[in-house]
């Protein structure tokens, strides 16, 4: 297997902690705390992305980059467009579809995963 495709593993591989995190807080707050379904996914999302940041800092890309200030501002960046584009699907799916919204966070999260790869692969950890 090449450097690429072992980076897109483990991309995947932190990407599913990022799942777990995201659902996990997304849960707790839209069904425990009662609070508005995008809001409670966006801080979910916000939450997975600091930590996939870290691990995909480390582990994935192996970045020894000084400027890490910079390199997590545009790991934001790039999240916060994932974020739009996810809140976006989901939008489709479970509001003009009606697909179960845990199902619908589901297939954006997998569409969001080709965009978040895709830019960080090629403009942040170069």
């Amino acid at each position: 297997m090449t450097e690429t495709y072992w980076k897109i593993i483990k991309f995947g591989v932190t990407g599913v902690s990022g799942i777990v995190i995201d659902f996990g807080i997304t849960w707790l707050c839209r069904e425990r705390f009662k609070w508005n379904k995008y809001i409670a996914s966006t801080l979910g999302f916000i939450l997975a992305a600091t930590s996939n940041y870290i691990i995909n800092r480390a582990w994935t890309f192996e970045s020894t980059n000084p400027q890490w200030q910079t390199e997590f501002g545009k790991f934001l960046l790039f999240s916060l467009a994932g974020l739009i584009l996810n809140n976006f699907f989901i939008y489709i799916f479970h509001g003009k579809l009606k697909l179960n919204f845990y199902v619908s966070k589901f297939i954006a999260t997998g569409l969001v995963f080709i965009w978040n790869f895709t830019a960080n692969f090629f403009f942040n950890f170069k």
